[in-house]
């Protein structure tokens, strides 16, 4: 595969831990003469030879690849405000669960000579793409796109169209719609399925409805779905992977549907995504504990 020529350094923060990370990256890619920049939080490590840029469309027309520091949160913002516009997304894990950024710390010198030297894996990611009736502005989403009523939950009242046919009208406590990506990040906390990323496929997931006949729903890809909401008692906001947090109104419509930009995510060699399932949910924990 290709090697990388110009990488750029990305995290959310500054802290102790991140800097610390941020400058074992460097001395690695130093020693390879890759071209290094560092995006605006890390301005702090700039010496010579390093370039910063704070403008996003500059650094977009300059790098090949962009590491990201932190927890999948911070890789979800590396991805919304880079990956979406074509930069390949390497992710080093500060995080818990750590299902998109998955080097360790203390992999970090191997994986990215292994990784800078053309020996990856390239896993490609769809966005979600949400278009609200009274607002002129697309807004995107690489987990999950929710409705819900705010800090205190309350029933909302919607319906939901697929490809411009009726599916249901529903009262719940919020709508998740989520990628195959999302599928173990906010819907799985929610008891959705589990849906492997190699899937073309979106799934609707209800918030505790007032009903006992309500099960996930899974669609393709291709589809448009169509909200609309009704009128409600309580307040109607919608977030998109946590980011944006906007008011709904009665009678507002939200288009959603597949992005044309995918992500692109590098993984080391060796990485694959029911491995993942093992690590970081569990998977046979029973059997390596010795438990029948």
């Amino acid at each position: 595969m290709n090697k990388f020529k110009r990488v750029a350094i990305y995290s959310s923060k500054n802290d102790k831990q991140i800097l610390e990370i941020a400058s074992h990256c460097i001395e690695v890619l130093k020693n390879q003469e890759i071209e290094i920049i560092l995006t605006d939080n890390l301005v702090s490590l700039k010496k010579s030879g390093l370039k910063v840029y704070k403008n996003q469309n500059n650094l977009i027309n300059k790098t090949d690849l962009i590491i990201s520091i932190g927890g999948d949160g911070t890789l979800l913002g590396c991805a919304r405000r880079y990956g979406f516009f074509g930069i390949p997304v390497l992710g080093i894990n500060l995080g818990n669960l750590g299902f998109l950024a998955d080097i360790p710390p203390e992999a970090i010198s191997n994986s990215l000579l292994e990784v800078i030297n053309g020996n990856y894996i390239k896993d490609s990611r769809f966005f979600l793409e949400a278009n609200l009736t009274h607002k002129n502005k697309k807004f995107i989403a690489l987990n999950e796109i929710v409705i819900h009523s705010g800090a205190i939950a309350q029933l909302i009242d919607y319906e939901v169209y697929i490809d411009s046919l009726f599916a249901y009208r529903q009262r719940a406590d919020g709508l998740i719609i989520n990628t195959p990506t999302g599928s173990t990040a906010y819907s799985l906390s929610g008891g959705g399925p589990i849906v492997h990323p190699g899937l073309d496929a979106i799934t609707l997931l209800p918030m505790f409805p007032h009903s006992l006949n309500t099960s996930p729903l899974v669609i393709s890809s291709k589809s448009e779905i169509k909200i609309v909401m009704k009128k409600n008692k309580s307040r109607a906001m919608l977030s998109l992977d946590s980011h944006d947090s906007l008011m709904l109104k009665a009678e507002d419509s939200l288009i959603i549907k597949k992005a044309r930009s995918e992500l692109t995510l590098i993984h080391p060699l060796g990485h694959d995504f029911f491995s993942s399932c093992r690590n970081k949910l569990g998977w046979s924990s029973s059997i390596a504990n010795g438990s029948s």
